[in-house]
């Protein structure tokens, strides 16, 4: 287990205090290039739940986000608007919600990324 970067887990805990829900963030974790925008955790559950509640097959899985947030310092990063980077594009190309472990990020800059063939 590795030891979380204590500025990332300082930059997470300033979005989780509501202070700012427009962070952008770009991070490695597992081989995989993350870029987007945090949200809190409470936020991120919510909006996770809501369009879980809105899917005919899916509809029973949002009270599993529909919990309260638990105490403490953060453990993992809430991305909305967010890409995995591959290639040139961007996947989804209109952004989707991933949950990082802090643990897991072997790198991370501030800002999100996004290709141009221009």
């Amino acid at each position: 287990m590795s030891k979380p970067d204590e500025l990332l887990v300082h930059v997470a805990a300033l979005v989780e205090s509501g202070q700012s829900n427009q962070m952008s963030l770009t991070v490695v974790t597992g081989g995989a290039v993350i870029t987007g925008r945090l949200a809190s955790e409470a936020v991120w559950r919510q909006r996770v739940s809501e369009v879980l509640t809105d899917s005919d097959r899916l509809g029973e899985f949002s009270a599993v986000f529909d919990v309260p947030v638990p105490n403490g310092p953060p453990t993992h990063l809430h991305f909305h608007v967010a890409r995995i980077l591959q290639g040139t594009v961007g996947i989804p190309e209109t952004g989707g919600m991933y949950r990082v472990a802090i643990e897991d990020v072997s790198a991370w800059t501030v800002g999100d990324f996004s290709y141009s063939d221009r």
